[in-house]
């Protein structure tokens, strides 16, 4: 119902994580469309995106970047 109304999930992590990227995973295998997991200035920030980057270069053209298209009103 709510994606029929043009929402999406955001994957959110808490403070205080580890550098266990489960979370980059979780975003792209519930194809969420977007994560938040603050900016890249701590280690275990900086290994979430290094695991989002894998997982695209593993999915090559599979793993389509929707930019503004994922934020309702914004595409």
């Amino acid at each position: 119902m709510a994606k029929d109304a043009g929402y999406t999930a955001i994957i959110s992590h808490r403070s205080g994580e580890t550098e266990d990227a489960t979370i980059a995973d979780l975003a792209v295998g519930t194809a969420a469309g977007q994560i938040k997991t603050g900016s890249m200035s701590r280690s275990d920030r900086v290994a979430k995106y290094n695991q989002l980057i894998r997982i695209e270069e593993a999915l090559g053209s599979k793993a389509p970047f929707n930019g503004l298209k994922e934020v309702k009103g914004q595409a």
